[in-house]
């Protein structure tokens, strides 16, 4: 079994007596990692999913379904209990504010959802106060080789951050190649089986565009939304032109700039917004977008791109639920089409530049231009290349991604 990373954070008794809200995409292992901690401390009866007729049942004609459940239970100290797929029941933040304040005492609670979860507890402040909210990601390679969570961790200094990871001695090329073609969905990831994938690929994008969308929008001809959904493999890695989008689906500006908020909210893609302080000539508005699911991009080098950005994603997401500090994930680009694929920041201060590459190339003079810039931040070149690993100067590598990302 695969322990996540999240799983070691999520729990901690620093966070108090909040719920905790684990969101993220549909199938990737939100619900696991509940269901663990309740076998973990024998509690499996206390998971309640929300989609289950027999819960809904209960919940009307039962005044208070825990009560009874916890009822004889002997035992110091609280007992975990998950709500699942809750924010699917009408008025569902009511139903989590009374029984919170009504067991806190005595029960910790986990919340796990998609999509509807992240987007309705915005809409109202009814449970302030009572929740902290979680992200979790698709997998990531060191996930799968069993790392320590300390392995991927953030050092006040970039540069010991990269120079702890440039340390690694494997490359794990095989796994790596694994993601890149099964996608980074524990099912089809651990499955090995490519049909059983692209099986499972089909299955989880009509999902998506069928249940998350309606389940968070009111539009009506769910077509389109899904026309641009299937329009944006061939622009990853590009800074996405709403204009351009406007006019190969018809609609308007504020229309389609509404379709990619609701591809954003449901998890099916995630956009980078470009950083433009210090840098000369940047482009401020356009947005790049990057699939949790890459497993429609086709093009090589925008899929391993897609890959990166996920990894990248999926860490920061991490540092923020761990630590004190705000790190935030971004790219760089001039009007002249000067491009650094990633930047990573700390504190809204630049940390750290990535670029990713299919083969061991020369570092180009404007990610050095960027570096200077931002302060003479570290600047690593990933590449899908095996073998690669070399610095180009002080605060500048190329290095294999297998053994940076392992």
């Amino acid at each position: 079994m695969i322990k996540r990373f999240l799983e070691e954070v999520v729990f901690l008794p620093q966070f108090g007596r909040q719920m905790r809200f684990i969101a993220g995409p549909r199938q990737c292992g939100k619900t696991t990692i509940a269901v663990n901690k309740l076998k973990e401390e024998g509690n499996e009866s206390l998971y309640y999913n929300w989609d289950r007729q027999q819960i809904r049942k209960r919940y009307r004609t039962e005044a208070d379904i825990l009560e009874t459940d916890l009822a004889g239970r002997s035992g110091k100290g609280k007992v975990w209990v998950c709500f699942d797929e809750i924010h699917k029941m009408p008025k569902w933040k009511n139903i989590l504010k009374d029984v919170f304040d009504t067991h806190e005492d005595k029960v910790n609670f986990i919340v796990t959802g998609s999509a509807r979860l992240d987007v309705m507890r915005k809409a109202g402040d009814s449970l302030l106060g009572r929740y902290f909210m979680f992200r979790l990601n698709p997998l990531m390679i060191t996930e799968v080789l069993g790392r320590k969570i300390q392995h991927i961790m953030p050092e006040n200094k970039p540069a010991d951050y990269v120079d702890k990871l440039l340390s690694n001695t494997k490359q794990e090329t095989g796994i790596m190649d694994d993601f890149l073609s099964l996608s980074a969905f524990p099912e089809p990831l651990l499955s090995g089986n490519r049909v059983a994938a692209a099986k499972w690929h089909d299955n989880y994008f009509e999902k998506v565009t069928k249940e998350e969308l309606r389940d968070v929008s009111a539009i009506r001809n769910l077509e389109w939304v899904i026309n641009l959904l299937y329009m944006l493999p061939s622009r990853i890695g590009s800074p996405l032109s709403l204009e351009s989008l406007r006019q190969d689906l018809e609609v308007n500006h504020a229309t389609v700039k509404n379709y990619m908020n609701y591809l954003t909210l449901t998890y099916a893609v995630f956009q980078l917004q470009p950083f433009y302080e210090n840098i000369k000539k940047s482009i401020k508005k356009e947005k790049k977008a990057y699939f949790h699911n890459y497993f429609l991009v086709d093009n090589e080098a925008a899929r391993f791109e897609n890959f990166i950005a996920l990894e990248l994603k999926a860490r920061i997401d991490l540092w923020n639920d761990a630590t004190a500090d705000k790190y935030g994930l971004f790219y760089l680009r001039t009007r002249d089409k000067k491009e650094t694929d990633f930047l990573i920041t700390k504190n809204k201060k630049p940390y750290v530049m990535f670029e990713a590459k299919l083969s061991d190339t020369a570092i180009e003079a404007h990610h050095r231009a960027n570096s200077a810039a931002l302060g003479n931040i570290p600047f690593v070149q990933l590449v899908k290349q095996k073998g690669v690993l070399r610095a180009d100067g002080k605060n500048f590598y190329c290095v294999s991604a297998a053994r940076f990302l392992g």
